[in-house]
């Protein structure tokens, strides 16, 4: 079963209010087995839109990923990024 991965662009307004979802994220990440292996860093635009933050997130299949972003833990942490980011957030099934 080939792995999945969250991938995020982000645009933060407020660095401060956003940092209740990244705290308010951590149970539902734990418990669903994600993996950052990207959380920000420097960010290089080499064709197309970039945005500010960049974050990939590995999970074991298509399903635990699905499962980490319905858990009611991580949609409540949601709720606090809305309101001070854009985001464009993919499911990406990985290759064996």
């Amino acid at each position: 079963m080939p792995k999945a991965y969250w991938i995020a662009r982000v645009d933060v307004q407020d660095p401060e209010a956003y940092k209740n979802y990244v705290e308010g994220a951590k149970g539902a990440f734990a418990r669903h087995g994600a993996r950052f292996l990207v959380r920000g860093g420097a960010v290089e635009p080499l064709e197309g839109n970039a945005r500010a933050r960049n974050v990939v997130i590995e999970f074991a299949s298509m399903d635990k990923a699905r499962a980490c972003f319905n858990d009611p833990e991580y949609q409540a942490a949601r709720q606090h990024r809305l309101p001070v980011s854009e985001i464009d957030l993919v499911l990406v099934e990985g290759h064996e």
